[in-house]
């Protein structure tokens, strides 16, 4: 693993475990965790900023996926950082939030089928059930939480 592959994945391990308690804290009340917040979505825009540098020779569904991310991140800023999530600001900060989350989620899915051993195993070429339902649980897990969570948060900001 070259160091830049590494620093990548680091990234998106740092913005996925802060998304996720993010997310998790949206669910529980209306304390936005600023600090929280900001981690995950500026640790996510890095994961897809430093995987655009990573070599590839063609557009790949991963570059596809990262720059569907990349817009997400940026409306999910504006609605935070410029609109403060003021009115609909809200929600269209909560789904976008949530679906960059999802897709780089989705992406440690793949990777693990990919680079574990007996992930791989398991589904050599990504098409095999085992693969199916891990990627099905969590894009289910992610509709309802979004779904939850456009219902439940009501932010208080300064």
């Amino acid at each position: 693993m070259t160091p830049l592959t590494f620093f990548h994945v680091l990234l998106s391990l740092v913005g996925i475990v802060a998304g996720l308690m993010a997310l998790s804290a949206w669910l529980g009340s209306s304390d936005l965790k600023p600090r929280l917040t900001s981690i995950f979505l500026y640790f996510t825009l890095a994961t897809v900023l430093t995987g655009f540098i990573l070599p590839f020779s063609s557009v790949t569904p991963a570059v596809v996926v990262g720059i569907i991310t990349t817009v997400l991140l940026v409306v999910a800023l504006v609605a935070y950082h410029r609109y403060r999530l003021v009115g609909s600001w809200r929600t269209i900060f909560l789904v976008t939030a949530v679906a960059s989350l999802y897709l780089n989620t989705f992406v440690l899915v793949v990777q693990s089928f990919l680079k574990i051993p007996p992930l791989h195993a398991l589904a050599p070429t990504g098409s095999e059930p085992p693969f199916a339902i891990v990627q099905g649980v969590v894009l289910v897990s992610f509709v309802i939480a979004g779904f939850l969570v456009v219902r439940r948060f009501r932010p208080v900001m300064a």
